[in-house]
């Protein structure tokens, strides 16, 4: 049986991609904040949570907000805070880095391996075309370099295992609600299929690449 880690159960995506997996006949661990005290910024819960767990055949990392603490996304470089920013990385960049820590022991070294982080188009550098939203943008394009050089190291010990950022697209959830305006929009479970297609469809060949949820590679 396919066994599967979703970390950030709780959130729109999250929830979609448990069901989702459950309904294919995965056996799903699920961890989040809210039910399960984890925190991906606290050093101690992440060893607390992740640590003397056995191998999985996937992890998603499906963490991450747009807003901490009524932040709202800068609307150009003059509206900078500091302090928001720092909230941004901690919880965007080096929150996945922490989890991607464990991933050694996450993955089975002899076999077939996925480890996905979710992200967004707007952290892409090529991308990027319109500016705005720097502290987003700058914490999600230094989770990409934590996605590829984690990619790398895994590499060495778990030959047949793929990390990978996903690009979910615009998804109706309460993470992007004020933020919809006219962009077309997919439901969750759609969007969990979606992602979940793509985590099939990687392997070795694929690791340490950013792909959208058509299977679209996208530029870092």
């Amino acid at each position: 049986m396919e066994k599967v880690l979703i970390l950030g159960a709780s959130g729109g995506i999250g929830s979609a991609l448990v069901a989702a997996f459950e309904a294919r006949g995965a056996d799903v661990d699920q961890l989040s904040r809210s039910v399960d005290g984890f925190d991906v910024t606290d050093v101690a819960s992440v060893e607390r949570h992740l640590s003397g767990r056995e191998p999985y055949d996937c992890v998603v990392v499906a963490t991450g907000v747009l807003e901490i603490n009524g932040a709202a996304p800068e609307k150009t470089v003059k509206g900078l805070d500091p302090a928001a920013m720092m909230d941004q990385f901690a919880l965007n960049a080096v929150g996945p880095a922490l989890v991607l820590s464990h991933a050694h022991t996450l993955l089975d070294r002899e076999a077939p391996g996925v480890f996905a982080v979710l992200s967004a188009r707007v952290r892409s550098i090529g991308d990027n075309k319109i500016g705005g939203w720097i502290s987003y943008r700058s914490a999600k394009a230094a989770v990409n370099q934590v996605v590829r050089t984690a990619s790398i190291e895994l590499a060495r010990t778990h030959k047949q295992a793929a990390v990978v950022a996903l690009h979910p697209g615009t998804v109706k959830t309460a993470f992007t609600e004020k933020y919809l305006g006219r962009h077309p929009a997919v439901e969750p479970p759609q969007a969990a299929e979606e992602l979940i297609a793509v985590m099939d469809g990687v392997g070795p060949a694929q690791t340490g690449k950013f792909f959208d949820y058509s299977g679209a590679e996208v530029p870092w």
